[in-house]
């Protein structure tokens, strides 16, 4: 790695930030913020051959783990806790794990992310196996913590694949599928939170978006498996079931769906009567 450049942790291309007006700091950030998508897009490849090898794992049974630290693991427990409700997978088909345990997620664990061991060690915990994919979420591409997992995993024949931020990174060295989304400099030196972390954001969504419509969880462009945890979504399933069996009568829509639970098995149930 004698050439790997933490780009993430490059000087800003701007100066004295703190003698900007608002509306500087906030037109700025937004002119850095625009070049993120252009920054995806070039790593789209890349995305379609790990979101292919994810999809053909769990359509087999497998898991999806995602490990991080940081703002990093944020972003990924935000994914994995949102696929059950929006695509009404079970809780434990997408796993998101961070440095330093559920305390993590709200706060700096000190020294959490530096340990080569404790990130094998919270797969092991979750029984992970070669019929899983392990995605390695870390801007600078050098956090230990997810080093370690994603090696030991490729010495047990598990998949593995990254998200990072930087090029030729060691997390993306021990990755099978990298993504290495180059955003640049970031507006405040080295706050990855940034533009890396909106980088990161905007592939898991892609990732586990398509993920889960391969697995069948979306019909035309509808969350028909979605779960009903409050009014918004069953007001919400009401309109399609009805929108699917062509009917008017928002009361039977809405039974059938309180009663079966879905959009899908309440226009299944619907249709088989």
């Amino acid at each position: 790695m004698s050439n790997f450049i933490l780009t993430t942790e490059q000087p800003s291309e701007y100066r004295h930030l703190d003698q900007m007006s608002i509306m500087e700091i906030l037109t700025n950030i937004n002119a850095e913020d625009k070049t993120v998508p252009h920054a995806v897009e070039k790593q789209i490849p890349q995305i379609e051959k790990l979101a292919a090898a994810i999809s053909d794992h769990m359509l087999a049974g497998g898991r999806l783990f995602y490990i991080g630290a940081g703002t990093s693991g944020r972003l990924a427990i935000v994914d994995a806790s949102e696929c059950p409700p929006t695509f009404g997978v079970p809780y434990g088909l997408v796993i998101g794990l961070i440095a330093g345990g559920d305390k993590a997620i709200t706060q700096a664990v000190e020294n959490a992310e530096d340990s080569t061991d404790d990130g094998w060690a919270d797969l092991e915990k979750r029984f992970v196996s070669e019929k899983d994919v392990v995605v390695g979420v870390a801007a600078s591409g050098t956090t230990p913590y997810v080093i370690g997992a994603l090696k030991e995993c490729r010495n047990r024949n598990i998949v593995t694949g990254c998200i990072v931020c930087n090029e030729g990174s060691p997390v993306a060295a021990v990755s099978d599928y990298p993504v290495e989304v180059v955003v640049g400099p970031e507006f405040v030196t080295g706050s990855t939170r940034m533009k890396s972390g909106t980088a990161q954001k905007l592939v898991l969504n892609m990732l586990s978006t398509s993920v889960m419509i391969q697995l069948g969880r979306v019909e035309d462009n509808k969350m028909v498996n979605m779960q009903l945890s409050n009014e918004k979504l069953v007001n919400r399933g009401t309109k399609m079931v009805m929108d699917q069996l062509k009917v008017d009568d928002e009361k039977f829509a809405k039974d059938l769906l309180l009663k079966y639970g879905s959009v899908k098995k309440a226009v299944e149930m619907a249709r088989l009567k």
